[in-house]
């Protein structure tokens, strides 16, 4: 009877004893990129036309935007310089196929 009831209660512990875990791993890269500028949402996504051809970029939550020489750029800056046909570089993170720009640099000062 104490064997049976040891068998049952090991059968049952078992599966628990030898389960396996799984995890995911995602990996994030931070990368710079330069090209024009060939579309522009604010807030939202820019595309730009780069050596390879276009590629699409979202902004993440927050996005700067800075001259070549490092100066911050205001709102209303922002509104006037960026726009299609200018020269950028963008410091983006790539989260799998997801491009999240933070950070926009003109070309220029």
């Amino acid at each position: 009877m104490k064997k049976t009831l040891l068998s049952i209660a090991l059968a049952l512990v078992a599966p628990f004893a030898w389960a396996q875990t799984s995890s995911t791993t995602t990996t994030t890269t931070t990368t710079d990129s330069d090209g024009t500028i060939t579309e522009y949402t604010p807030g939202s996504m820019i595309t730009l036309k780069e050596s390879s051809g276009p590629r699409h970029y979202r902004f993440g939550k927050t996005v700067t935007y800075v001259t070549k020489s490092g100066r911050t750029l205001d709102e209303e800056t922002v509104r006037t310089r960026i726009k299609v046909g200018i020269p950028v570089h963008v410091h983006y993170t790539g989260e799998g196929d997801n491009l999240l720009v933070d950070r926009v640099i003109l070309d220029e000062d």
